[in-house]
């Protein structure tokens, strides 16, 4: 049965989640486990292939050749949370070990941000900052650069699904799998799974108690109507902190798994597993919290986060919130591993090509903030883990300071899968960097958007403007690579020079800066 979707009810869980979830609960999986299971996993996603509309779109000419693709997306992951970025010490060892197969791009920053505008970079293969054409549409929220996709648009998922690719989609994320704003989008597919949790009703949000919903919000939000009704949704949908295998995160790589298994009755194919963890809000269980934080600590847990300076959080949950966000960036690595276990297990490694990445990051305190403030269009919020596994390892263990961003996934994965990239489509085709090359074209500087702010980075600064061009900052990175200081007086010169550099890249005379 199909996960419940947006404001509907389960009674109980699903069977079929039951089933992959009990392949997890072997001490290995081995290839023969993996194919066998693959008989009974198919007929379990059978009724939802036979519901999405994107089977009817039209039957494709099987191409035998492969290679298959995989592109796994983490949202809100910082890449300094992640261990193989050698930056914290966040226990991360299943992303490391891709790591190690993979080429690392150390300078991977989304031209587009938040979340829906970086899918939409991440599926159409183009740059969509400046947003220059951009207008408010139902459904999302009144950002610029916030709209869905439509069956019209040019992705590069559609693209492979007219050379032959079987095409497969799973997330939780709530816009990409529930709004209507992404409905055309969906039947593009040959299956997508929505996988509820993030939105829903899985479970009554009376079953949790009002200690219970103290206990993961700080003090400032407990009475706030919009954070405590969704977190007390959240935590009747995933566990409350107690049962890990409800969460998102365990919930989505489960059901990738089933997807995988699937994916292998019609290589080749392209599977995206678009996980929303670890987006706020947090509820991870007390083993992660104890790796990062005090085991003897009884305050409350600051699971979720407003967008503003931090002076709303005690002293104790301002400390605490670093271990909230590292203990559920670990528990997404582990249900990560479980997948990636099914993946090795089933022999597609050495015919898949792997893409892993995130959308943006997050502000735990740094720089006096919390959450995404647009703003504060630091590393800490802007960078992201970016992954590139060639399916006979070239590049593995490498790492490149390239410029990298979503909106180069298209033409990456359509290069190497030897699919010609249409020509809307302006990403850069990474795949030399595998082979010790560098791209057909060089940047020597990089910049993109979110809201009303941009950013402009090469290797000596780092500019934070308003679309206006006021507001500005500007740090030496040679000097202060943490971003501490800001110059932007002392060097009027160079950021008149970054900004014109963008409008030449963007062919305009301005940016766009929207008044509400």
């Amino acid at each position: 049965m199909l996960p419940c979707p947006a404001g509907a009810g389960s009674g109980g869980r699903s069977t079929d989640e039951g089933k992959a979830r009990a392949l997890l609960t072997q001490q290995q999986i081995d290839r023969r486990t993996f194919l066998r299971a693959a008989g009974t996993t198919a007929g379990a996603l059978a009724l939802g292939a036979a519901t999405n509309p994107g089977r009817a779109l039209g039957a494709t000419v099987r191409r035998p050749d492969g290679p298959n693709v995989l592109v796994l997306v983490i949202d809100s992951l910082r890449h300094d949370h992640v261990g193989c970025y050698g930056l914290k010490p966040v226990q991360t060892p299943n992303i490391d070990a891709l790591a190690r197969e993979s080429v690392r791009f150390t300078r991977a920053f989304p031209e587009a941000m938040p979340t829906v505008p970086a899918r939409r970079s991440l599926m159409l293969g183009k740059r969509i900052y400046p947003w220059r054409n951009w207008k408010p549409e139902a459904g999302l929220p009144a950002t610029p650069g916030w709209n869905g996709l439509t069956d019209r648009d040019v992705t590069w998922l559609a693209t492979l699904r007219k050379a032959g690719y079987w095409t497969s989609y799973v997330t939780d994320n709530p816009f990409v799998g529930f709004t209507p704003n992404f409905a055309g989008f969906r039947k593009t597919l040959n299956h997508f799974l929505p996988v509820s949790g993030q939105v829903g009703v899985r479970q009554k949000a009376s079953t949790i108690s009002v200690p219970q919903l103290d206990h993961w919000l700080p003090g400032a939000l407990q009475r706030i109507p919009r954070y405590a009704n969704g977190m007390r949704q959240y935590l009747a949908n995933t566990g409350a902190g107690v049962d890990e295998t409800q969460t998102c995160a365990a919930r989505v790589y489960t059901y990738g798994i089933q997807m995988l298994i699937e994916s292998m009755r019609h290589k080749p194919f392209a599977l995206v597993v678009d996980c929303f963890d670890p987006h706020e809000p947090w509820d991870p269980p007390r083993k992660y919290l104890n790796l990062y934080g005090d085991p003897r600590y009884a305050g409350n847990e600051p699971g979720d986060v407003l967008y503003k300076h931090s002076d709303y959080l005690t002293a104790a949950e301002a400390v605490r919130l670093p271990a909230v966000y590292a203990a559920s960036v670990t528990m997404t690595d582990v249900w990560l591993g479980h997948f990636l276990d099914a993946f090795y297990a089933s022999g597609l490694a050495e015919e898949t090509v792997v893409v892993l990445m995130s959308d943006h990051g997050i502000l735990l305190g740094e720089y006096g903030w919390t959450g995404k403030p647009a703003l504060e269009l630091h590393p800490e919020l802007i960078q992201v883990p970016f992954l590139l596994r060639s399916p006979d390892q070239k590049g593995a263990g490498s790492a490149t300071g390239y410029f990298a961003s979503p909106h180069d996934v298209g033409p990456t994965v359509l290069s190497m899968t030897g699919t010609p990239i249409p020509k809307v489509m302006d990403g850069h085709d990474l795949s030399p960097l595998t082979l010790g090359k560098q791209p057909l074209r060089g940047r020597p500087f990089w910049y993109g958007g979110y809201a009303n702010h941009l950013y402009v980075r090469d290797s000596h600064w780092a500019m934070i403007a308003g679309g206006n061009d006021r507001g500005r900052s500007l740090f030496d990175l040679r000097a202060d690579p943490f971003e501490r200081v800001n110059v932007a007086e002392k060097h009027l010169d160079v950021m008149a020079d970054l900004y014109k550099k963008v409008l030449i890249d963007s062919h305009g005379t301005s940016l766009p800066y929207f008044t509400s």
